[in-house]
């Protein structure tokens, strides 16, 4: 599929399957997959609607959904070695979405041969769409994104979804994220931030938004120093703006 085609899909799945269900959502309509991991049926049905219409055009592709490993993850084992692969993550903070707040996306990305080609997060209420193209850059409704400039601040400032131990003590500022993934990684490439930590490493959180922020000049990757990919796992994601920021943030955080 074409990178507009795409875009549309994302824009129209929204529009007939979230949109409908934002501050609508009733006690039936929410569930917990696990405990504090919220699903809801705009999730489900957003990704039905996408992983049909992607294995549409093209049939012999892989297409690895958040909602369909939790019952089957034979897709998520399968992702790495896939030629071609779809990765959904069809409402990006979920519990943003069912509490009525703004901050969630739908993204998507496109991966080949465990490396990832083009990425999109779409923003429904914030309206703005930022779309990735390995080897041609990212942009945001359109208009392309230029690498942040260097960070004004003294003390590095990062965001996190969880506590890190020891944060405190760390020579670098967090606070904590957004909730999405889909709302993190665009505040990073705007220079709102310095770096972003994670624990988890699932792909449909993050293949869209590591691609930006390398695209951009960044570095994302564990911990240990490994680049993050599809099928990469560890302890710790650290992503930052540029590859210096990414050892201080690492550093500080987690020792030398």
């Amino acid at each position: 599929m074409q990178t507009e085609q795409v875009s549309e899909l994302l824009a129209d799945v929204a529009d007939r399957l979230i949109l409908p269900r934002f501050g609508a959502l009733g006690t039936d309509d929410i569930q917990e997959k696990k405990p504090g991991d919220l699903v809801t049926v705009a999730d489900r049905d957003a990704e039905v609607e996408l992983a049909r219409v992607l294995r549409d055009a093209d049939p012999g592709v892989l297409v690895v959904g958040e909602e369909g490993v939790f019952t089957d993850p034979s897709s998520l084992e399968a992702l790495p070695y896939a030629e071609h692969a779809w990765v959904i993550d069809p409402v990006d903070g979920t519990r943003n979405f069912a509490r009525g707040r703004a901050d969630f996306a739908v993204m998507l990305a496109e991966v080949r041969s465990a490396q990832t080609v083009r990425g999109w997060i779409w923003q429904p209420i914030h309206s703005r769409l930022y779309v990735v193209e390995r080897g041609a850059g990212v942009t945001c409704n359109g208009v392309q994104l230029t690498p942040p400039p260097p960070s004004p601040r003294d003390v590095p400032l990062g965001a996190s979804y969880l506590p890190v131990p020891g944060e405190e003590h760390a020579e670098v500022e967090l606070v904590r994220s957004w909730g999405s993934c889909g709302i993190d990684y665009p505040k990073l490439i705007a220079g709102e931030l310095d770096f972003l930590c994670y624990r988890s490493m699932f792909p449909w959180d993050h293949l869209p938004g590591a691609l930006m922020v390398t695209e951009l000049g960044g570095r994302i990757a564990t911990d240990t120093g490994a680049d993050y990919h599809a099928g990469v796992i560890g302890r710790r994601l650290v992503s930052a703006t540029d590859p210096h920021l990414w050892q201080v943030a690492r550093d500080a955080l987690f020792g030398d």
